[in-house]
């Protein structure tokens, strides 16, 4: 159990890709008093070898089953990891895309929650119209719309299993506020009520 009177907070943004998360991140690492390490997906994946690519990046669909062995470790490892830093008294921010659209259900997101308990951890939700977030696909990897001009598949997935079961101590819209303003309202949390969404999680699982 973390000495929350010296252990680091820990703040997780969870949305689909292209929501705007890695912007929010490095606005807290740029604005945000002490020192705030990003331990999020991209991070992660940057150290996994690439015939088990993409990792705890696997979108929903149940597409890779191959993969999913190995992805609920490579999530409760990154938290521990997470866990140990905040216990270190460095602070942490986790840009995450959170899904159980597995082959099979997973129940990661419950687990990390579990590894958290007892440390002060804020879980955001970064959310973004579809709309915006095709537009920000095609400017970023020239990749937008189907041929028939409708949606990928992947992406209404992502868009419609990030956010389950929804329980957020704090919710964003990214076309509406920029990563400087969602950071600042960030801040301000810093200092009030503890956050429960995770504990919210951990209890909801267990009820079920």
């Amino acid at each position: 159990m973390p000495d929350n009177n010296a252990a680091g907070k820990i703040i997780l943004l969870n949305g689909a890709p292209r929501s705007g998360k890695s912007s929010v991140a490095k606005a807290i690492q740029d604005t945000f008093d002490g020192v705030w390490i990003n331990l999020g997906v991209d991070r992660y994946m940057d150290m996994i070898p690439e015939r088990y690519m993409p990792g705890i990046g696997l979108r929903p669909g149940g597409e890779r089953p191959d993969l999913e062995p190995i992805i609920l470790s490579m999530y409760l490892a990154m938290y521990e990891s997470i866990a140990a830093h905040s216990r270190r008294g460095l602070h942490v921010v986790v840009d995450v895309d959170h899904h159980d659209f597995y082959s099979v259900p997973l129940k990661i997101l419950p687990q990390c929650a579990r590894i958290l308990d007892g440390h002060w951890a804020l879980f955001a939700g970064i959310r973004c119209p579809l709309d915006e977030i095709m537009r920000r696909r095609e400017k970023t990897w020239g990749k937008g719309y189907q041929e028939d001009g409708a949606i990928p598949p992947p992406v209404l997935r992502w868009q419609r299993c990030v956010h389950e079961p929804g329980i957020y101590d704090m919710e964003f819209d990214t076309s509406v506020l920029a990563a400087s303003a969602i950071a600042s309202e960030i801040k301000e949390r810093l200092a009030g009520a503890p956050p429960d969404a995770l504990r919210k999680i951990r209890e909801r699982t267990l009820n079920e």
